[in-house]
């Protein structure tokens, strides 16, 4: 095996242990353990928290007042919304809000 050959299977074995160890570490640390105060705090509060900062973040270059008035983002959130309150599917909430960009931003 040449060293160009090397190289990227020496990057992808690394980067799998890595992840591998990420993802091991808490059951490592934590064991048959109950989790501390503070893990179930985030794991209350930080999702609901990134999901604002997303949303934030997508549409804070959105403009109301020139064409297409920000529709396409308007028509796109709504339908996630509904789409969550009446599936509580999340992979089906992301697809379907961005095809529905997707969609909406070709037409306008």
């Amino acid at each position: 095996m040449t060293n160009s050959a090397l190289y990227p299977i020496a990057v992808i074995a690394v980067t799998a242990l890595v992840t591998w160890a990420l993802r091991a570490f808490p059951f490592l640390v934590f064991g048959n353990k109950p989790l501390p105060d503070m893990v179930h705090y985030l794991g209350k509060f930080l999702p609901p928290a990134i999901m604002t900062v997303l949303v934030v973040y997508c549409l804070r270059e959105t403009s109301f007042i020139q064409y297409p008035f920000g529709i396409p983002e308007i028509i796109a959130s709504i339908l996630v919304i509904v789409l969550q309150l009446i599936r509580k599917n999340m992979y089906l909430s992301i697809i379907a809000g961005t095809v529905c960009y997707m969609i909406l931003i070709r037409l306008f």
